[in-house]
Formats: C-alpha cells, structure tokens, sequence
C-alpha cells in the first residue's frame, strides 16, 4: 500500500478538481470515437459478406461443389454403363450382332432387306 507524505486537509479534498479540457471537447471526441468504431465494425461486416473469403463467395463456392458432384456422379454412372456394354461386347454374341446390324447395316446369309420408301401423297 502506498502511503503519501503530505497530508491533505479534509477542506481541499471535497473540492471538485478543475478538469483542463474544456467541457465541450470530451462528447465531441465520444462521437468521432463512436463514429470511427461504427465505421470499423461496418467495413468488417461488409468484407465478412462480400469479400475474398465472405458469406457470398461461401454460398457460391457450395453451389459449384454440388454441381461439380453431381457431375461426378452421372460420369460414374456412364463409365459403369460403357464398361458394361464393353463386357457385353467382348462376351455376348448377340451384342456384337446387334451393334452389325444397327450401326453397320449387316445382314446374314440368305436374308433379304426390304426397303420400303414413303410416297408422297398426290394433290386432288
């Protein structure tokens, strides 16, 4: 504990102590203060939603991520089908028959291909 050497009368102490400052200066500096952090706090919710890492580039950063999974699952989903029908083709006759037939237009021994064109319709 600290103990002064000098002795104040009790009169003295009561007394109110004149401030230096004008009485005028502290509120006005109160606002620039509280305009400043209002500033501050509005510049980092601002950057928070809109900037390099904020609540929008989140949102859009999701949304990428899902179509880009989604994606991933339907290129699953072809390869599984293309490595089937590559089984197919490697073990199934019919297969290899069929894809002759539909993509090379092949026929069989002893077939016959009838090729029936539209005519048009005459005018009355």
């Amino acid at each position: 504990m600290l103990y002064c050497l000098h002795r104040v009368p009790k009169a003295e102490a009561r007394t109110p102590r004149k401030r230096q400052s004008i009485r005028g200066e502290r509120p006005a500096r109160r606002r620039i203060v509280y305009l400043l952090l209002v500033v501050v706090a509005g510049a980092i919710i601002v950057d928070g939603l809109v900037g390099e890492r904020g609540l929008v580039a989140m949102l859009r950063a999701r949304h990428e991520y899902d179509s880009l999974t989604a994606n991933i699952a339907r290129q699953r989903m072809e390869n599984a089908r293309l490595r089937e029908e590559a089984r197919r083709l490697k073990d199934d006759p019919a297969a290899i028959e069929e894809v002759a037939r539909r993509e090379l237009g092949l026929i069989k021994p002893g077939e016959r291909v009838f090729i029936i064109k539209d005519v048009p319709a005459t005018k009355p």
